[in-house]
């Protein structure tokens, strides 16, 4: 030992602590298993590495003591967190909650206080115990900024990861690629939905972070019993709510969260493995929303099958000849027939009537039925749109059955 290494009292105080490094880390582990119900559950292997991580503190603490007294100072802020935690591997702080962290190093500081009169042997030895007392105390804040240091870059990471595994999974969907890989990568991200989902889709806000927007999004569809996840496609803003009933009422909730123009809600899917379909519709009515300056926000796709079938939607197109125009020629002829005499005829009334040399009543009667068999009502010009809509296409598909 150097001379000024001998002078120093706090070189031979740290020589007692570091010659006593394996009794405090084993008294240590000792007491972690007595007092911490959660570190008795933990794997061997993560048990070793709480060790290493326990004895490197012990350690740096050793030697952060002996350079405050070589140098005057302890700013050792930066070194700290590699002296105690850059043994361990970053999956840890997985493993470990930040209070299980906190509660690990209370232990320690205890355990070393507990045990600084017996190691410490200089005949000065309770003057230099109380020194080492007041170190600890200080090294215990350093070892707190430490630590919260880790696990706020290993959130850091997280999120950045889960960001990147979110969006794979709202894609895929979009995609119609949802297979066992996606519906585990949905599971990993937190989504519980065994039930129903339902795409909705609407422009993304200006000036917000995803990160805050998404988290705004998963609080508000959670407080109202359904799971979320979403994504940022151009300028769009793509969610999938899981537990979703009712589409409106599900799109309802989260719709305040959107940009401006259009929110559309895409119809219920089975779950998620069938939420293609919601997405497909969802799309196709967001690119056809122009089309109707006057529609409700949130829109169902359901009540833009007209403009989606204008705009080319193949599916929209087979849905208004398969729900629409065969339902009412298979019921009975006279319905296409009086449909399209009242539409022909400006909707009036007497007017098909006297096309189709019928009492105004029963012109009323088979009206009704129109309404009862397609859930569309002529009256409303909405539906009279769709309707209409419906006759053409289903002509042009030569579809008798």
């Amino acid at each position: 030992m150097s001379a000024r290494r001998a002078a120093d009292p706090r070189s031979r105080v740290a020589d007692d602590l570091r010659r006593s490094i394996g009794r405090l880390s084993t008294a240590a582990t000792t007491r972690m298993a007595e007092d911490l119900p959660w570190f008795r559950e933990l794997s061997a292997e993560d048990r070793a590495w709480v060790g290493t991580i326990l004895q490197a503190g012990i350690r740096g603490f050793v030697d952060w003591f002996e350079k405050a007294g070589l140098h005057g100072d302890a700013r050792t802020g930066p070194a700290v967190a590699t002296s105690v935690f850059g043994a361990a591997p970053r999956a840890l702080a997985g493993v470990i909650t930040l209070q299980q962290t906190v509660d690990l190093v209370k232990l320690s500081i205890e355990v070393v206080e507990s045990n600084v009169e017996e190691i410490v042997t200089a005949e000065d030895a309770t003057e230099d115990a109380a020194e080492v007392r007041r170190a600890i105390s200080r090294y215990a804040r350093e070892v707190a900024f430490a630590t919260a240091e880790v696990y706020a870059r290993a959130a850091e990471v997280r999120g950045a990861w889960d960001a990147r595994l979110e969006a794979l999974v709202v894609d895929a969907v979009l995609r119609a690629e949802t297979d066992e890989a996606v519906l585990s990568r949905a599971s990993a991200l937190g989504w519980k939905a065994r039930g129903t989902v339902c795409v909705v889709l609407g422009a993304s806000p200006a000036r917000r972070t995803e990160t805050d927007l998404f988290d705004d999004v998963r609080r508000t569809a959670a407080d109202a019993g359904m799971d979320a996840l979403c994504a940022v496609q151009g300028d769009r803003l793509v969610v999938l709510l899981g537990g979703a009933a009712e589409p409106r009422q599900a799109a309802s909730v989260i719709a305040g969260l959107f940009g401006d123009g259009p929110v559309v809600a895409g119809p219920v899917a089975a779950d998620l493995a069938g939420a293609a379909a919601s997405a497909r519709a969802a799309v196709s009515a967001y690119r056809s929303a122009p089309g109707w300056p006057g529609a409700p926000r949130p829109v169902l796709a359901l009540e833009l099958l007209a403009e989606r079938a204008l705009g080319g939607d193949g599916h929209a197109r087979r849905q208004l000849v398969d729900d629409v125009y065969l339902p009412l020629l298979h019921a009975r002829a006279a319905l296409v027939e009086t449909l399209t005499a009242w539409l022909e005829g400006g909707s009036s009334i007497e007017g098909a009537a006297r096309a189709l040399f019928v009492h105004p009543n029963t012109v009323r009667y088979r009206l009704r039925q129109v309404a009862e068999l397609t859930g569309l009502t002529p009256g409303e010009p909405r539906d009279a749109f769709t309707l209409q809509i419906a006759l053409v296409l289903g002509r042009q598909s030569g579809r008798d059955i």
